[in-house]
């Protein structure tokens, strides 16, 4: 474990997030059992519909054997309460991992080739964390998952995403305002609408909360 590459994925000129909105009017909430007052996340997730389809597409491509990739995305915050966020706008499949069964692990070429198409195909935007999943597992953080996340995402407003395909589970695990991140407890997110469509979440453990309205108040950049 310890022989592992701890290359941090998070650019380093990043060091305060950009000022936009909450973008609530466009939200569908999703709940996970596990959120209640006392538990609260750092900061707030919101999930683009196709990046949702996406990472699920991806889970489900091999239901034997773990695989993830990385979250990317936008950090921000709210111009007006000061709340930090991230949306989630696309994913980014890892290659040259090693995985298994009960296992996925990020390797240096693995980091490398991230980055070059975190660069190439999303030039303005941030890796805000990671996915993998837990084929006939549940939705917990192992241990190398923690260190990994520790390791490669240490930034208090990066999240890592877990799914288990089988039975279409999933939830996020994100730091708590003191820095804190529970392996067994998640938390849900936000989907962000698109005129004129439904909600595309399908994962049984979350419920919903509210309604989609107009994406006229999604993000603003």
């Amino acid at each position: 474990m310890a022989t592992e590459s701890r290359i941090r994925l998070s650019p380093p000129e990043v060091i305060a997030p950009r000022k936009s909105r909450l973008p609530l009017a466009a939200a569908l909430r999703w709940l996970s059992p596990y959120e209640d007052d006392r538990m609260k996340p750092r900061v707030t997730v919101f999930v683009r519909p196709k990046a949702y389809v996406r990472i699920c597409a991806h889970a489900g491509s091999d239901l034997r054997n773990e695989v993830g990739g990385g979250l990317v995305g936008r950090w921000r915050a709210d111009a007006r309460t000061g709340e930090q966020f991230i949306v989630v706008e696309a994913a980014i499949p890892a290659r040259h991992v090693r995985h298994g069964s009960t296992y996925l692990t990020f390797t240096q070429d693995t980091l490398v080739a991230m980055h070059d198409d975190l660069g190439e195909r999303y030039p303005n935007k941030e890796l805000v964390g990671w996915y993998h999943t837990h084929p006939r597992m549940g939705i917990f953080l192992s241990g190398y998952d923690v260190w990994l996340h520790e390791h490669f995402f240490p930034e208090l407003w990066q999240v890592a995403l877990v799914i288990e395909p089988h039975t279409s589970i999933g939830g996020i695990f994100a730091r708590q305002h003191d820095g804190r991140l529970d392996p067994r407890r998640y938390f849900g997110f936000y989907e962000l609408g698109e005129d004129g469509k439904g909600s595309v979440v399908h994962w049984g453990n979350l419920s919903a909360d509210g309604a989609i309205a107009s994406a006229e108040g999604g993000t603003q950049s």
